[in-house]
């Protein structure tokens, strides 16, 4: 399953990239985030319930950075497993300015396997495509308060 989009922030940014890549911000833009775990600034570890519908499915999930060009673009891995799923996802986003902000370009590609992914993209596309607009809109609030912080200490 792919998904991909296109986001403004009214942020500069180094504001933006800051935030995508702060471990401490990017768990709060996750939904049922129940803990967060940072080995490096590339390596970071989750563990989750994600919401499906009725329900949830907790998944522990191993996030790598793979590649960054700073204020320009990362691409980071992540391996989820659950009881009856596994999940594998490469994520990228590029960043540029715009004016009055930054743009950001995402792509994200999705493999679910296991009794869940056997469920089919038919029904797990609406599920995923809420989830992604979940993760957005929590990470312009992420970026709004730390443009925030920034004017007050600057």
């Amino acid at each position: 399953m792919n998904v991909e989009g296109k986001r403004e922030f009214a942020a500069p940014r180094a504001i933006v990239w800051k935030v995508l890549n702060d471990p401490a911000s990017m768990a709060k833009t996750m939904p049922g985030v129940e803990s967060f775990d940072v080995q490096d600034d590339k390596h970071w570890t989750a563990n989750v319930k994600v919401p499906l519908g009725l329900g949830g499915l907790k998944m522990k999930i191993a996030m790598e950075k793979t590649e960054e060009q700073e204020l320009e673009f990362a691409v980071m891995k992540m391996k989820g497993q659950g009881v009856g799923a596994m999940m594998n996802m490469q994520t990228k986003f590029q960043l540029s300015d715009e004016p009055g902000g930054t743009k950001m370009n995402w792509a994200a590609e999705v493999h679910i396997a296991g009794p869940v992914g056997s469920m089919g993209q038919r029904v797990l596309q609406p599920i995923v495509n809420q989830q992604v607009e979940g993760v957005l809109a929590a990470l312009e609030q992420q970026v709004q308060a730390a443009l925030a912080d920034a004017s007050a200490a600057g």
